[in-house]
């Protein structure tokens, strides 16, 4: 028996369709998930954007926190990713952007002879709790 579909929409390269038990990530690797809210698969779809990269990225919340962060993130250390003291700025860029738009931020690095540049790109997983950046060295 097959299910009806309702909508079907992109987000962060994914493609996510609504049906009669919930929503599907068509990326998944078990193509029989379903999710019971929208939320969580637009969740699990920015966590593979971040799981794609080779070089640091992650999702930071409005309170400074990494809520996710990718391998090369772990490897190289969260605070040399993304120093607590620029996240509220990060996060600020963030809130100023429209969702879906990026832009870029400079951090010095610890030898203060040069910058990392960081993606953000605003985006919004659940409307309870706002937005979050996604966060990617360039």
């Amino acid at each position: 028996m097959s299910e009806a579909i309702g909508t079907i929409f992109g987000f962060l390269g994914g493609t996510i369709v609504s049906c009669e038990t919930g929503y599907r990530v068509l990326q998944h690797p078990n193509p029989h998930k379903t999710y019971s809210r929208l939320s969580e698969a637009k969740w699990f779809l920015a966590l593979r954007w971040c799981e794609q990269f080779h070089y640091p990225a992650g999702i930071l919340n409005y309170e400074g926190q990494l809520a996710f962060y990718n391998e090369a993130s772990w490897k190289m250390g969260e605070e040399n990713f993304l120093p607590r003291q620029y996240r509220p700025a990060i996060f600020k860029h963030c809130c100023a952007l429209g969702l879906g738009e990026s832009t870029t931020f400079s951090i010095p690095t610890r030898d203060g002879f040069s910058w990392s540049q960081v993606e953000i790109i605003a985006i919004e997983t659940d409307p309870r709790y706002g937005r979050v950046a996604l966060v990617r060295l360039l």
